[in-house]
């Protein structure tokens, strides 16, 4: 590695942060960039050593030490192509993955781990910076046409693929604009949008088409896209989400997480809906549910100037450090401060709601709660049960259902198709074919494994890229496996 001792010499550091006094009066990014000097340190902490797990821990595959050992020797253009050559959007996964190669981290054992996920953000801002990131021209096409229906992450990174393979890429948005959830969901806080219309543009300019305020399947019959493609990608996403059917929850100031989030980033972006408005300002908002949607709506109701944000979990409290339970290099359940959090939050454990009270015009003041323990008994499976005695009410205006989502939409498109669904209700394909009960028609991302993170998006939409390919053409030459991406039809 460049600096064999580095790890020794540094400890883990993360870019500054703007004052949460200041950044929750707009919807800015409010990381800063590294100074080259820190950036320098924190590559030099990479260890030689010898069985990268985080290779093991990225869903990609990313070729972690390397780009790092280059960053370190600021060869800024090799960092850029080791990266890239994984990973189609390091521009999202920097600045929005969880970052679980940096849990399988080596130096983890015994030390915070290397700052992965703000060394790869760094990496590809450096590089559009430069004039490293160009689109691919001169591509020779294969006369083949694939529809891929969907452009969050899973269909952007199918679409790119397929295209650079040689084939002619439309992909339909039901949306007025690419992104799916990158674009509504996700707070411009975290991921400001002008980043999605840059990769967009690229991929424009490389030859992908893209259809937007286009419902496959309500407004675009499938039978045209099954005559006019020889092959389409189901990228659709997960996005039923899960209710609490609970006495009041047809009140009037309950929602889904999505229908906050999604106005927010369209006034962010000054479009509009006709929705009712939904805003936490002045009120008492509670969050049911303790991931990353959950925080979102967090760092949203802040920003919206909301009285009190409290936000529930089920399971109790996690620790803050591995346990015996969760050895390294394992995934570890550990608690996690977002900063939204940082900005304000009365956070709960092992609570559940019993019930929505509403007023006489029907609208939400309060909910009833209680605690819950997790008990394990011999023979039986571990179970919730409620603490006798801690039911009580709290005041609340503003209940947002962050839980998560159960299955993709089978209204429409599914149900037109008769696709088959798994036991979840998933539409079914394996990982060996990516492809479903119909011969043309495949699908990757979380339609077909179920809700999980943007970087599993993004090796789904590659790895179904490289099964079309193979459909198509007989072999691929998109080694998704080992991430070097060889197009056939480039001159």
């Amino acid at each position: 590695m460049g600096k064999p001792t580095g790890f020794l010499e540094f400890t883990r550091e993360l870019p500054a942060k703007r004052p949460k006094e200041e950044r929750v009066h707009d919807y800015k990014e409010f990381v800063e960039r590294f100074p080259d000097e820190k950036l320098n340190q924190q590559s030099a902490r990479c260890m030689d050593c010898g069985v990268p797990f985080c290779h093991n821990g990225c869903p990609l595959g990313n070729v972690i030490p390397e780009f790092n050992d280059a960053v370190y020797r600021k060869s800024w253009k090799e960092a850029y192509d080791i990266l890239s050559s994984t990973n189609n959007f390091p521009e999202f996964t920097g600045r929005i993955c969880p970052a679980p190669c940096e849990t399988a981290c080596v130096l983890g054992i015994n030390q915070p781990a290397i700052a992965i996920e703000e060394i790869e953000k760094h990496i590809i801002e450096i590089a559009f910076d430069k004039g490293f990131v160009k689109p691919l021209k001169n591509i020779s096409r294969s006369g083949k046409k694939i529809a891929v229906v969907g452009s969050g992450p899973a269909g952007l990174a199918a679409a790119a693929q397929l295209n650079i393979a040689g084939h002619t890429v439309t992909v339909f948005e039901r949306d007025d604009a690419p992104g799916g959830l990158l674009r509504y969901g996700i707070p411009d806080f975290k991921l400001e949008k002008w980043v999605i219309d840059r990769r967009v543009k690229l991929m424009e300019e490389e030859g992908v088409v893209f259809k937007c305020n286009a419902n496959v399947g309500k407004d675009i019959s499938i039978s045209d896209l099954l005559r006019e493609f020889h092959a389409i990608v189901l990228a659709g996403g997960s996005t039923v989400p899960r209710n609490l059917p609970i006495p009041g929850r047809e009140l009037k100031g309950v929602h889904y997480a999505m229908e906050f989030l999604k106005q927010q980033n369209k006034r962010v972006a000054e479009k509009t809906f006709t929705e009712k408005d939904i805003f936490a300002s002045g009120k008492n908002v509670v969050v049911i549910g303790g991931g990353d949607t959950g925080s979102d709506c967090v760092g949203t109701s802040n920003r919206h100037k909301a009285t009190s944000v409290m936000q529930f979990e089920l399971l109790p409290k996690p620790p803050s450090q591995r346990s015996q339970v969760m050895p390294w290099p394992t995934f570890p359940m550990l608690l996690k401060t977002t900063s939204s959090h940082e900005e304000g939050c009365e956070r709960r454990w092992a609570v559940a709601t019993k019930e929505f009270i509403g007023d006489e015009n029907g609208n939400l003041k309060a909910l009833i709660l209680v605690d819950l323990e997790w008990k394990s008994e011999p023979n039986k499976p571990s179970h919730f049960v409620e603490v006798k005695g801690s039911e009580r009410k709290i005041p609340c205006e503003l209940a947002l259902l962050a839980m998560g989502f159960v299955h993709p939409q089978h209204e429409g498109l599914i149900s037109e198709l008769e696709l088959e669904l798994d036991e979840r209700g998933n539409v079914r394909a394996s990982e060996k074919t990516y492809q479903s009960n119909i011969n043309k028609i495949f699908t990757a991302g979380d339609m077909r494994r179920g809700q999980s993170l943007v970087v599993w998006a993004i090796k789904e939409g590659r790895d179904c890229a490289e099964k079309v390919d193979e459909f198509l053409v007989g072999t691929s030459m998109l080694e998704t496996a080992d991430g070097n991406v060889i197009a056939r039809y480039l001159i």
